[in-house]
């Protein structure tokens, strides 16, 4: 059974930073593209970032680009994200992912976390 969980999350104050993770179970972590995700309020659900299967490329939303960066370690099966200079319009669930291609497209990635709420308060 595949497993991704997502601990962290918070509510951080803007300006500041905020490490999410997300660890996975019951896959291969090192053979899966893993992305990060976001939905707030009323909105779709958007791309954030995203890293391939040995963490060589990453890519970023335009949005999160700078500040925001994805990172993996395949010996224990986890994705970060590190968010820095958080501001309010950050505020979401957060979600990681797991698929078999490189995209943007939450419709490539097969599998999901549970979502984590990072709240940045003005």
């Amino acid at each position: 059974q595949v497993q991704l969980v997502e601990p962290g999350g918070g509510l951080v104050q803007a300006g500041g930073s905020l490490r999410l993770s997300c660890a996975a179970s019951g896959v291969t972590f090192s053979s899966y593209v893993m992305g990060w995700f976001r939905q707030a309020p009323g909105k779709e659900r958007e791309f954030v970032a995203r890293i391939r299967r040995s963490g060589e490329n990453t890519y970023y939303a335009d949005s999160v680009k700078g500040r925001f960066t994805i990172s993996r370690d395949n010996a224990k099966n986890t994705v970060y994200l590190q968010m820095n200079t958080l501001k309010p319009d950050d505020t979401a669930v957060y979600y990681c992912a797991a698929g078999q291609r490189y995209s943007s497209w939450w419709s490539d990635f097969d599998f999901w976390g549970q979502g984590t709420q990072v709240t940045v308060s003005s």
